[in-house]
């Protein structure tokens, strides 16, 4: 399907216009939604932007690089978005890119007693719109950030430390899938009941009671986005378009490393409700100063009624117990588990683990952490293999993958943040090293810290691997845990989940048995499971209109991307009714 946009200071998008323009993509959404099969509007190939591209106005490789260059040493003006000059306001730069290119752009710092008024005056017209233009504008948003993929690519890339590729498809056009998702949602959910309804009781030999009723949904208040640095666009995509499409103002306050990409986004939304005929302020940034953490005065300001988190479990867990106004959403931290039990293809399953521990160098909170090995090893289509020679293996294959340092970096990336590598360092403490750690250099980026991933061999018998096996290590850092049997690599899974939660787990097997047995441990725990991955799809990918990420049931997060309890608690319908014209008494 073709991705239309509108270049900015275009002619004015009446609502009539827009929903003509994009009802056919919703249509096509809310079909994927419910037969969750693959379907994307946007590209992933980066020739499919630019000039002759399907993608109208799209800018190519080259422009996309010359629209980020731009942006960097100067302000990034937010025209019109109110308290940037109050007493409290200002401009802040917080960014350094992972790969040592100086950013310094600078962003404002509003005066949230002055900005959060007007972003509440800018609810009523947003109510009244109705389901069907807000989704309409909210597509429009995204069609005008597909066209715009190679600046949102480096921006991503220079505030992750994402490589190049991956900045492209999951900063771009994933994110945009996990966009549109919610916007399909939120229509499906606040269509449910209709606009109007006659209601007509009959009394027998009475008049019948007649009344006209209307059902509006109503969004809750101003949404408070908070960014993460690893997927600022894959992980705010998901809440910025559900609560913009059910009806509330959104507030972005970025993660103070990774500002450029929400940023770019709220410039491009607020363009687009501008055009629209809405208020700018239904959308606005809030950056902050080096360590000033102002999420927890966000979080607690009565204006804000919903909050989106992605980070930290000790933060998400004061957001849950603290913004008691609001309804959070939170994806946390978790300890992700692959339970090997038996496999019918040994070098698949080895070269799609060895993958998923590499890919953005395991920092994304999908990369598995603990493999569950049987101690007597498995049994594979190259004959048994013990624990060790399994352990042995994926090492190999993943030396083997990252042997070459130009794929080695187009995999890995750079390392986000100091305490990454602190983890990498200290990996050798915990256990014994079955494949160390290389620094890989970058030939564009000397700045850049780019790291292989380490194993670490540990004993589940031995009382200190306890402490590792329930604690995330957020980073190229797994564990090779040694178990009696795949029942007790069960029952380490289930106390995993239950106690410190998980956004994926893995199992290979070739039993019916122990595939039951993991399901229904699975099913049990709330877990999302991918079973006997040896090709192309990893247990830390997911596709936006098919898959769930997270569950929302356990302690990694209180929420899925994307279901409709994602969607559905951040609106009401509130019913209006009145006797119906013509009507006899109501008594």
């Amino acid at each position: 399907m073709t991705t239309t946009a509108t270049p900015a200071g275009g002619a004015a998008l009446s609502a009539a216009r827009l929903t003509e323009r994009h009802r056919p993509t919703l249509d096509r959404a809310l079909e994927a939604i419910r037969s969750r099969e693959y379907w994307s509007p946007h590209p992933e190939h980066p020739k499919a932007y630019g000039e002759g591209s399907q993608i109208e106005g799209s800018l190519s490789a080259g422009q996309g690089q010359a629209a980020f260059d731009a942006l960097r040493g100067g302000r990034f003006e937010i025209e019109g978005q109110p308290g940037t000059a109050g007493p409290e306001g200002g401009w802040t730069a917080t960014e350094v890119s992972p790969y040592g290119l100086e950013l310094g752009i600078e962003y404002p710092r509003p005066d949230l007693d002055v900005l959060l008024p007007e972003m509440r005056k800018a609810m009523p017209a947003w109510r009244a719109a109705g389901p069907e233009v807000r989704a309409a504008v909210c597509l429009e948003i995204l069609a005008r950030i597909s066209a715009r993929t190679h600046e949102f690519a480096h921006a991503v890339m220079h505030t992750s430390g994402q490589a190049f590729m991956m900045a492209l498809q999951a900063g771009g056009p994933h994110a945009q899938d996990r966009g549109m998702e919610a916007v399909a949602y939120a229509y499906a959910e606040q269509t449910r009941t209709p606009e109007a309804a006659a209601w007509s009781k009959p009394q027998g030999k009475r008049e019948p009671l007649d009344l006209d009723k209307t059902f509006t949904a109503v969004g809750r208040g101003v949404s408070l986005l908070i960014g993460c640095n690893t997927f600022p666009t894959w992980n705010g995509y998901p809440g910025f378009f559900a609560s913009l499409a059910t009806g509330n103002p959104v507030l972005v306050k970025p993660h103070p490393r990774a500002v450029l990409p929400l940023a770019l986004t709220v410039r491009i939304a607020r363009e687009v409700l501008t055009e629209a005929g809405f208020e700018a302020n239904l959308v606005a940034l809030a950056a902050e100063r080096e360590g000033e953490g102002i999420a927890k005065e966000l979080a607690l300001r009565p204006e804000v009624r919903v909050v989106d988190y992605t980070g930290s479990s000790e933060f998400g867990d004061w957001l849950e117990a603290n913004a008691r106004q609001a309804r959070v959403f939170t994806e946390k931290a978790g300890v992700n588990t692959v339970i090997v039990d038996s496999t019918d293809d040994y070098k698949g399953m080895l070269g799609n683990l060895a993958f998923s521990l590499s890919l953005y160098s395991g920092q994304m909170c999908t990369t598995p952490q603990n493999l569950l090995i049987p101690r007597d090893g498995i049994t594979t289509d190259a004959g048994h293999k013990s624990y060790e020679e399994v352990v042995t293996d994926l090492a190999a294959a993943v030396g083997k993958l990252l042997g070459d340092d130009a794929r080695a970096n187009a995999i890995l990336g750079a390392i986000v943040n100091p305490q990454v590598r602190e983890r990498i360092e200290s990996a050798a403490a915990l256990g014994e090293v079955a494949l160390t750690s290389r620094t890989v250099e970058h030939p564009d980026f000397p700045g850049a810290q780019v790291r292989t991933p380490v194993i670490v061999k540990l004993d589940a018998a031995r009382p200190e691997a306890e402490a590792v096996c329930f604690s995330e290590c957020f980073g190229p850092v797994s564990f090779a845990v040694a178990v009696d049997s795949t029942a007790d690599a069960v029952a380490l899974l289930r106390r995993t989940v239950r106690e410190k939660g998980a956004m994926t787990v893995g199992a290979y097997t070739t039993s019916p048995a122990a595939e039951r047995l993991i399901e229904d441990a699975c099913l049990d725990e709330c877990a999302q499971l991918s079973l006997n991955l040896t090709g192309g799809v990893y247990v830390n990918q997911t596709a936006a209109f098919s898959d769930f990420h997270g569950s929302g049931g356990n302690p990694a997060a209180n929420a899925a991307l994307c279901d409709s309890a994602f969607v559905a608690d951040r609106f009401r319908m509130v019913e209006v009714r009145r006797p119906s014209q013509g009507a006899s008494g109501q008594g």
